[in-house]
C-alpha cells in the first residue's frame, strides 16, 4: 500500500526478510533501496551472519541514499550476550537533494512496517555510524 505522505510502497520482500533477520538471525543486515520509477522500498542486499559492521559499512553507496537494519551482537558489563536490532538511515551530504527528500519523507513510515527495531541512527558519514556509535547507543 503506498504511503499518503509520499506515494511509496513497501515490497512483501522487506518485511519477510526483516522478519527471518529478527526472528531467525539468517542475516547481519538488510539495505534496502527506493525505486523512484517503482515508487517502492525493496530489498537490495542482504548479509550473511558471518559479516561483520565493516561489511556492512563498506555496501553502502559513498553518494546515495539508503535505508538499513543491522542485528548489533554485544556484551554486557555483566558479561550477557545480547543483541540490538539498529535501523540505519543513510543519507550522505552528497546525495541528490530528491533522493534525500524522499528517504526523509517516507521513513517513519518504512519504520513502522519492520516492527521489532529497537535503536534508530541518522548518518551523512561514515563516521555518524562506526562501530563505536553502534557501542554507545546498544545499550
Amino acid at each position: 500500500m503506498a504511503n499518503a505522505e509520499s506515494g511509496m510502497a513497501v515490497h512483501d520482500e522487506c518485511k519477510l526478510r526483516f522478519l527471518e533477520l529478527k526472528a531467525k538471525r539468517t542475516f547481519r543486515y538488510i539495505v534496502f533501496k527506493i525505486e523512484e520509477k517503482q515508487k517502492q522500498v525493496i530489498v537490495e542486499k542482504v548479509g550473511e551472519p558471518t559479516q561483520s559492521h565493516q561489511d556492512f559499512a563498506a555496501c553502502l553507496p559513498e553518494s546515495e541514499c539508503r535505508y538499513a537494519v543491522f542485528d548489533y551482537d554485544f556484551v554486557t558489563e555483566e558479561n550477557c550476550q545480547k543483541s540490538r536490532i539498529f535501523f540505519i538511515a543513510w543519507s550522505p551530504d552528497i546525495a541528490r537533494v530528491r533522493s534525500k527528500m524522499i528517504y526523509a519523507s517516507s521513513k517513519d513510515r518504512f519504520k513502522r512496517e519492520l516492527d521489532g527495531i529497537q535503536v534508530e541512527l541518522q548518518a551523512t558519514d561514515p563516521t555518524e555510524m562506526d562501530l563505536d556509535v553502534f557501542k554507545s547507543r546498544a545499550n
